[in-house]
């Protein structure tokens, strides 16, 4: 076969057609027709460039016993970072270079078609044993995906060249194989022209890294197949039309329904596939030659008014943008690992993905067809490093790209146009604008009848749904009333106004957030043309790498030496890169939970947010707790709830508990899984209600004068010395409170539209506390001090009296502000402007130390886990215990976390493991904040990995007035107004006690 371009030489490296000698690669199924996989151990070399190729490459005699093994599949960098036996090797000991993140930027001079001559080239080779070809039957070798450019021989022979990473490419080699031993070559480039294509904030990674197949195609077999079985929610009537490339026959056992392809088949009744009744038929497509065995979902999509009807009902997008990664084989995941993210997702009641930036590995799709999810399938195209170029040159206005992304269009539509699951088709993410995208959208609507999506089309005018990212509440509550700002065309405007809106990304998953998602919830919920949205992104693609000690560490940009990088912004996940759920994702399983509850006096509304089922599959169990301790239980049957409905339903009579001085009781309310469904199990709560059923006001005990001892006091159990410093509890040491307004920054707090860097300008980071004086007042001791930073006229003046009372001590905290802070400035609400400047705080309230190092933790208040003011769905009242490590969440970049809200009492102990210590109980005047630690909140900061935090001999607890909410800064809005903490007078009231 002769080539455009030299394959020997690797001179398409700067080509910008998608290849040469390849074949239509549509979806594949189950078949009763010959598939030998070639995965597993293949021969590699590693090659500098394209100076650096090995002679007669393909050539069948080429000695290759020296080189080194690697399994395909599997990526080279990331294979490179472990030993033949699978032990990570430390920094400068990678075998294969090293994975690269940027974000945005290319890792090369923005210069196309060309990339530079350091251009690393994957060598690899296969030997396999083959039975032959019978009489009239064909080849095909299939890669499910490579990065990024490829060429290929078979026994000696060139056979062609592909692009088009994560997208199927096959060749027929019939005309080459042979019976007995066979060998492929295979040439990966790093860099080519397609590179400019694929700029989708990831790692930057290379090889065959999906599975690689050669398939026997038998005379008369069926190498198309293209499924469409629609159904009529009104009749409950199905039409099937399957087309093949060969005639053949379709049968249905389950519905005793068989027909021939290509002519409609009329079902009178059949269960329709959503993304909550995920019903699969099992069917066998034959052929004289060959039968396929496919699964089918009946659906029907329609925009309608605004709003995307499945079978006819609304539906709501819960989802998340989902790339595929692995902290230990990157881009490469098995069924187990796609199951476990599908569980998951099912757990939080998420029900869409959109297949962030490229089409996923075609397994995943089967299993979102057979667990129930829906999918935006997106094309392997994104651009968005020419921003930075003023997208000059950009791919989808150039018209010798148009081939190029009019292929990867087609071959996503072949290959994944059978799966019911796929509801959308996507062009790409961040490629701007061009004909070329209208292109790619024309050949969709042409060959689909799916809606198309691409969030760079503001205009809507060649795509079927408005899309947005990061857009603020106030803006998305316009849009959801259709009253946005129009566009200059007015047809364009008119036609996007009929559009369901979508947030293709909103609510940033990056580290201690995001923060809102309820804000956005409430908007959804009021708005039918809110289609719903997507966090950004499903879990933090970082890398398993071990440290000079030999600790095992979670890595991301620059931790693998790159000279150009965007740090810890690929770390960003509702789920921690062991796939751990973060706070972050069970809020936004919480905000979007399918069944909300509201509880009354005497009934609880019960809302079913589903968009296709009633609640028959649920029940709920109530359950009446005193301070934690539980004193009645019980089970409530639901009535005939239909989806979207609501209802109310009759609490019973509840006793009044008897409370003792300062608990409260409290009524919960699970929505609870009555029996298995799917992979959600039997128990399983998807969501929850609460009320404050009675409370008894905490009465103080009886003050004592304090007692003179040394130059110093004693309060009960506290000794305070001569310059108003607590420094003992119990006989334990102690570091004295002080005022405590700074938190280590988040990721939102410290992204550029963060609220972080006025915080450090004022200098809150570095605050200095000067005593003004210390008096014994009443039997109590009084402490005057001013807290502020140098150089900068603003702070809080602290009265701190110290009562004793019986055994126990209690402290009052009164903060004001002081200097330019003295007037205080009130909070501002959504969408109101803040007369003059205003100013925020991190935190408010005081911080101490308990020397020796504690590791158990109670406390009556939020909880299991962490809350803030715009985060704090997901967390319920009641008494929870866990360990101070436990306490902490591992962010894999360390940061403000770990927070407890509305803490009515705290006990921290010590154990055999730590020791043991006096327990040290801290009850609230009101509730507060809680967090404690085994160490500073500078130590925090000062980490750039979890791994550097190292227990130490203290124990820091903090205690919050307030604390500012966490919002999604780091790509998005800032913290809400209505979440913002500013200088006021506040204060706080807490009792110690030791025992």
């Amino acid at each position: 076969m002769t080539f455009v371009h030299d394959i020997e030489t690797a001179a398409f490296v700067a080509a910008v057609e998608p290849g040469e000698g390849r074949r239509v690669a549509a979806q594949i199924a189950p078949t009763d027709a010959p598939v030998l996989s070639l995965d597993g151990p293949w021969r590699f070399r590693l090659g500098e460039g394209l100076h650096d190729l090995t002679p007669s490459f393909g050539a069948e005699a080429l000695d290759d016993a020296n080189w080194d093994e690697i399994a395909v599949p599997s990526s080279w960098q990331i294979a490179g970072l472990r030993d033949a036996d699978g032990a990570l090797l430390p920094r400068g000991e990678w075998r294969y270079g090293a994975p690269a993140y940027t974000n945005i930027r290319y890792p090369f001079p923005v210069d196309p078609p060309a990339v530079p001559n350091e251009n690393p080239v994957g060598e690899y080779r296969r030997r396999f044993e083959y039975p032959g070809l019978a009489e009239g039957e064909h080849a095909v070798l299939r890669f499910e995906g490579v990065d990024s450019s490829f060429s290929v021989w078979v026994n000696g022979v060139a056979v062609g060249w592909g692009t088009g990473s994560r997208l199927a490419t096959e060749f027929d080699v019939t005309a080459l194989i042979r019976a007995g031993e066979n060998t492929v070559a295979v040439r990966v480039l790093q860099w080519s022209a397609a590179t400019y294509l694929e700029d989708q904030d990831m790692w930057w990674v290379s090889g065959i890294f999906r599975s690689v197949s050669l398939r026997t195609r038998p005379v008369g077999g069926i190498d198309e197949h293209r499924i469409r079985a629609d159904y009529d929610a009104t009749t409950g009537e199905a039409r099937l039309l399957v087309e093949t490339d060969v005639p053949a026959t379709v049968r249905i056992p389950e519905l005793a329904v068989s027909g021939t392809a290509g002519e409609p088949i009329v079902i009178s009744s059949v269960e329709p596939w959503t993304a909550e009744t995920p019903r699969l038929y099992d069917a066998e497509i034959a052929s004289p030659g060959e039968t396929l065995r496919v699964r089918i979902g009946f659906r029907t999509l329609k925009i309608v008014d605004g709003e995307l009807l499945v079978n006819g009902s609304p539906i709501r997008l819960r989802g998340v943008n989902r790339h595929e990664w692995h902290p230990d084989t990157g881009r490469t995941l098995d069924v187990a690992t796609m199951l476990r993210d599908i569980e998951l997702l099912k757990t939080h009641n998420i029900n869409a993905v959109r297949t962030s930036h490229y089409p996923p590995d075609p397994r995943f799709l089967d299993l979102c067809d057979e667990h129930g999810l829906y999918v935006i399938d997106e094309c392997d195209v994104e651009t968005h490093g020419f921003v930075h170029a003023g997208w000059v040159q950009n791919p989808p206005a150039d018209p010798r790209w148009r081939a190029a992304m009019l292929d990867r269009a087609e071959r996503m539509l072949a290959r994944d146009r059978n799966h019911p699951s796929v509801i959308m088709w996507s062009l790409g993410n961040e490629a701007g604008a061009g004909d070329n995208l209208q292109a790619m959208a024309d050949l969709l609507h042409a060959g689909d009848d799916r809606p198309v999506h691409y969030e760079g089309d503001q205009n809507s005018s060649y795509v079927d749904v408005y899309s947005r990212m990061y857009a603020a509440p106030d803006e998305v509550a316009l849009i959801g009333a259709g009253v946005e700002p129009g566009t200059p065309d007015v047809a364009a405007d008119a036609r996007r106004r009929r559009q369901p809106f979508l947030l293709c990304e909103y609510a940033h998953a990056m580290g201690n957030g995001p923060g809102a998602l309820i804000d956005y919830e409430r908007l959804f919920d009021r708005y039918p043309r809110l289609l719903g949205g997507f966090v950004w992104e499903w879990m933090d693609q970082g890398i398993t790498q071990v440290d000079a000690r030999g600790r095992e560490f979670v890595a991301y940009g620059g931790d693998f030496d790159e000279a150009l990088h965007d740090s810890t912004y690929i770390i960003d996940g509702l789920v921690f890169a062991d796939r751990t759920p973060s706070p972050g994702l069970t809020e936004y399983a919480a905000v979007i939970s399918p069944v909300r509850l509201t509880v009354g006096s005497d009934a609880v509304r019960v809302e079913n947010r589903h968009d296709h089922v009633s609640l028959d599959g649920f029940e709920l169990a109530w359950r009446v707790e005193v301070d934690g301790d539980q004193v009645a239980s019980g089970m409530l049957a639901l009535p005939e709830i239909g989806p979207r409905a609501d209802a109310d339903i009759a609490l019973p009579i509840l006793d009044a508990p008897a409370l003792a001085d300062g608990q409260q009781a409290w009524l919960t309310i699970d929505v609870v899984r009555r029996a298995d469904a799917d992979v959600v199990p039997a128990g399983h709560v998807v969501g929850t209600g609460q009320r404050l059923l009675a409370e008894r006001t905490r009465t103080l005990r009886s003050a004592t004068p304090a007692v003179a001892a040394g130059d110093g006091w004693r309060l009960g159990p506290a000794e305070i010395d001569d310059r108003g410093r607590l420094v003992s509890l119990g006989g334990r040491a102690v570091t004295t409170p002080v005022l405590d307004i700074w938190r280590a920054l988040t990721d939102n707090d410290s992204h550029v539209e963060g609220q972080g860097a006025r915080w450090l300008e004022l200098g809150f980071d570095r605050m200095l506390h000067r005593t003004v004086e210390v008096v014994e007042d009443d039997g109590a001791i009084r402490v005057e001090t001013v807290t502020g930073a140098a150089g900068v006229d603003s702070g809080f003046a602290t009265t701190w009296v110290w009562t004793a009372v019986g055994d126990a001590v209690h402290l009052r905290v009164r903060i004001r502000p002081h200097g330019q802070f003295r007037a205080g400035i009130e909070p501002t609400t959504l969408g109101v402007a803040a007369p003059g400047p205003v100013v925020t705080l991190p935190r408010l309230g005081i911080t101490f130390a308990l020397d020796g190092l504690d590791d158990r933790v109670r406390w009556f208040g939020l909880g299991p886990g962490e809350s803030y003011p715009d985060s704090r769905q997901a967390v319920r009242v009641g008494a929870h215990e866990t360990s101070v490590a436990a306490f902490q969440t591992p962010y894999a970049h360390p940061q403000e976390n770990g927070a407890r809200q509305d803490v009515r009492w705290a006990e921290i102990s010590g154990s055999e493991i730590t020791g043991r210590s006096p327990r040290l109980r801290i009850e609230a005047d009101e509730s507060l904040g809680f967090t404690v630690r085994p160490w500073r909140t500078a130590d925090l900061e000062r980490a750039t990995h979890a791994v550097q935090l190292e227990p130490s001999d203290r124990t820091w607890i903090t205690l919050d007035v307030a604390q500012a909410g966490l919002g999604t800064a780091s790509c998005g809005p800032d913290t809400l107004p209505p979440y913002w903490l500013h200088p006021q007078e506040r204060e706080l009231g807490v009792t110690f006690i030791v025992d």
